[in-house]
């Protein structure tokens, strides 16, 4: 089947001077970039790469790493992208959990991730190292694995989801041809390596033709520098934003500029009603595009274009994606009805393996698809959703997100939007607490300038909008909100230092 490759192959062959990506040291052409990736997808093959090698990927980011994941494509394998500044011991569990045959490196970073992974490293700074070897035996099969992501688990030890290129293709190609992405789209990459959606963020644009832009992440982080960034490049689509880095961005002087010239923001990761429920929607001119999707299922299982004026009574998150089917099921497996609550179970192209080196999990959450093509399977999200009557979705949570006070089914985005719409609190992340008795209570985390502000004015703020039973004990003041690697909101932290007293 055709891969992304070789469409940016076809776009070098079109038009090899046209930009593909810009950097602080300067741009690269789609020539020079296919160049790259040709020549070291034959060093990766001579070194032993076929389909199911499995090619650790621990480059930092920049050109090279975007160079590194194509070729292992190009040469037949699949990638699995490493954080290169998380800590050694994750690093070593993830190319444990991953079966990674092969290591991709450079020079400097073979001393330091050498020894993840038996054998000589494949070095991307020395390609005369090894003598070029054959070109790939043609197409990849749809079936075969293309790259290698993780998730925590519920026993927090990482779990490698196979993702296999059928998967990933449908969902690129869904990707350019819905958000209208083409030859003058200029992305900034934002999510950071090893977490799938650095897979949109990189590749959609340049399936598209379009120009990535890749700055340092310590740049991202910074408010007036990210807003710098998309001013100087152009930059008019950002196709990986979470939802916590948007309610960053508003709570900023100027908000409205920094993503002026904007004209898509695609959303996904966590719940975007809190952000709409503070009035977010307003500082961004162009398309919000609301995705939801879990690692399993390739990103993303569907999506919800935000209109300007939103209903923000619920977490709405559309309609299926091309090729994907999603369906709510009782405890039984049976349909809901419309408008009842039931688990999400999806099905079609974009769902994955399975988890490596784990069949009872597997399993257990990826089931035959009784509604599907013979031999299919459906994947079992945990997540709680109910259909509204023009056919999308309302997310309603994790059935582990969602808690019980006071006999009161309580979500706690619900409080965090209402916190929000407060004019001082720049973020919010409610979570669960449970005092010496067992009983369950909200702690609210607040971010912003509430110096002036008692807990018996937010209070009586919440109160305007809230019953009591969603009215949180404790109001915790933060200078900022603590976030995972991947920029969400890093609640089991903020449940850790506050959630017992």
């Amino acid at each position: 089947m055709r891969t992304f490759v070789d469409d940016i192959a076809a776009h070098a062959r079109r038009t090899p001077g046209r930009v593909a990506v810009t950097t602080p040291d300067g741009e690269v052409t789609y020539g020079a970039l296919a160049a790259r990736i040709e020549s070291l997808a034959l060093l990766l093959r001579a070194r032993g790469a076929r389909p199911e090698t499995v090619c650790a990927v621990a480059v930092e980011r920049g050109v090279d790493a975007v160079v590194a994941l194509a070729a292992v494509v190009r040469s037949g394998a699949a990638f699995l992208a490493l954080d290169v500044e998380q800590p050694p011991a994750r690093l070593a569990a993830l190319v444990r959990s991953g079966g990674a045959d092969l290591l991709l490196t450079t020079s400097a970073g073979a001393v330091r991730f050498g020894p993840l992974v038996p054998g000589e490293p494949v070095l991307l700074d020395r390609p005369g190292a090894v003598p070029p070897g054959p070109a790939p035996d043609g197409p990849p099969d749809g079936r075969a694995l293309a790259y290698v992501s993780h998730t925590s688990g519920s026993t927090g030890e990482p779990s490698a989801v196979l993702v296999e290129h059928r998967g990933l293709d449908n969902y690129l190609r869904f990707v350019v041809r819905a958000y209208g992405l083409g030859p003058d789209t200029v992305t900034l990459q934002l999510a950071p390596a090893g977490y799938d959606a650095s897979v949109r963020d990189t590749f959609a644009p340049l399936l598209a033709g379009g120009r990535l832009v890749l700055v340092p992440r310590s740049a991202l982080l910074r408010a007036e520098e990210f807003g710098a960034t998309v001013r100087e490049h152009g930059v008019n689509a950002l196709l990986s934003v979470t939802p916590s880095f948007l309610s960053f961005l508003a709570g900023q002087p100027g908000a409205g500029g920094l993503l002026a010239g904007v004209t898509l923001v695609v959303s996904s990761g966590e719940s975007l009603r809190p952000f709409l429920a503070a009035g977010g929607r307003s500082l961004l001119a162009g398309a919000l595009v609301n995705q939801y999707g879990p690692t399993e299922c390739t990103m993303t299982s569907t999506r919800y274009a935000v209109p300007a004026a939103p209903d923000t009574r619920a977490d709405l998150v559309g309609t299926p994606i091309d090729g994907v089917a999603v369906r709510l099921l009782d405890a039984a497996l049976e349909p809901v009805a419309d408008g009842e609550a039931g688990e999400v179970y999806i099905g079609g192209a974009g769902v994955a393996r399975g988890y490596g080196g784990r069949p009872a999990r597997t399993a257990e959450c990826f089931v035959p698809d009784p509604w599907g093509v013979p031999g299919t399977r459906m994947y079992r999200t945990g997540d709680l959703a109910r259909r509204t009557g023009d056919g999308g979705l309302e997310y309603l949570g994790r059935g582990d997100r969602q808690v019980k006070i006071r006999g009161y089914r309580v979500d706690p985005a619900e409080v965090e939007g209402a916190l929000l719409a407060h004019p001082g609190v720049t973020g919010a992340v409610v979570t669960p607490g449970t005092d010496g008795q067992g009983r369950v209570f909200l702690v609210a985390h607040v971010t912003g300038a509430l110096a002036g502000t008692t807990d018996a004015a937010l209070r009586a703020h919440l109160g305007a909008t809230l019953p009591p039973h969603l009215m949180p004990r404790r109001f915790e003041r933060l200078d900022r909100l603590p976030t995972t690697r991947s920029g969400k909101a890093d609640r089991r932290a903020l449940t850790e230092t506050g959630g017992r007293r």
